[in-house]
């Protein structure tokens, strides 16, 4: 298997100043986006060096002065064809958030950020999904199967889940809108697309208006006889009554279990701040 690379996860639209930008210019930049500092570039689009919101905020007094004049130069820099674990260690020994990409010439063409290294991690964990329901499905029902990775259409899914939760579909969004989009797992049987792995992140995605999505999709290398069984997948969903992604519950009263588990700490100390206000409160003149 081929290294993933840099290029394969680093942004290529990059919010970016100049090196003749003023301080409180670059100060206004940085506030309009989710950023703690930015890569400045020279006339030619040239990396020079990045400035830091702790930087800005030290200089802040020097509101018309250019960046060039606080820069210092140079910076922690990967190539596109960089592998991309070598950048995540870049990164993880420098304590960076964020690490300009530049080409042969110096040019900024990119920007990795540590979220497109965690993307990168859940993308890439997909394949052994695919590779685990593709071993039990060839010994449950003694069929070859392959995979790859391709477009599947939503309104076609033929879901084997009958609820999702509706604060872990409010996450699901939150990261497609953000570009991180981990495959869904479907097996292709005939005209039906049978969702196995997903459920939520395709709920999100039809939310959003999306017509298709990315997945790995298993296909039996004996089609003809797979088309006579009936999976455990199939049998799920008739029994549920589940012919499309509008026949899955969303619960709007329970918390996902990945919720309740990693909130569980929170809620305690809430209950703790409660009762230990409401005791305050009670407290008064002894009868």
């Amino acid at each position: 298997m081929s290294p993933v690379l840099v290029r394969d996860y680093m942004v290529l639209r990059v919010e970016q100043l100049s090196d003749t930008s003023t301080i409180a210019e670059a100060i206004e930049k940085l506030l309009k986006t989710r950023h703690h500092g930015l890569p400045v570039t020279d006339v030619d689009g040239k990396l020079v060096g990045f400035v830091s919101a702790k930087e800005l905020l030290r200089n802040a007094g020097e509101r018309r002065t250019p960046l060039a004049k606080i820069l210092r130069p140079g910076t922690y820099t990967a190539r596109p064809d960089t592998a991309l674990d070598d950048a995540a260690r870049i990164m993880f020994r420098f304590g960076l958030r964020d690490l300009p990409i530049i080409d042969e010439a110096g040019v900024l063409v990119g920007v990795l950020a540590n979220l497109d290294i965690v993307r990168s991690h859940f993308e890439r964990s997909s394949p052994a999904k695919a590779d685990t329901l593709k071993r039990l499905l060839a010994e449950r029902y003694g069929i070859a199967f392959s995979y790859q990775r391709g477009l599947v259409p939503l309104n076609h899914l033929i879901p084997t889940q009958a609820k999702v939760y509706e604060d872990e579909l409010e996450g699901r969004r939150y990261e497609l809108e953000r570009g991180f989009a981990e495959p869904l797992l479907v097996v292709r049987k005939g005209e039906a697309w049978i969702l196995v792995d997903g459920h939520h992140r395709a709920l999100a995605a039809r939310e959003m208006g999306l017509a298709q999505i990315q997945a790995y999709i298993l296909v039996a290398e004996d089609p003809a006889r797979f088309a006579t069984l009936e999976t455990g997948l199939e049998r799920t969903a008739r029994e549920h009554h589940l012919t499309s992604l509008s026949d899955i519950e969303i619960d709007r009263s329970a918390h996902h279990p990945l919720i309740e588990v990693t909130t569980q700490l929170l809620r305690r100390f809430d209950l703790a701040d409660a009762e230990e206000s409401s005791s305050s409160r009670s407290e008064g003149p002894p009868v």
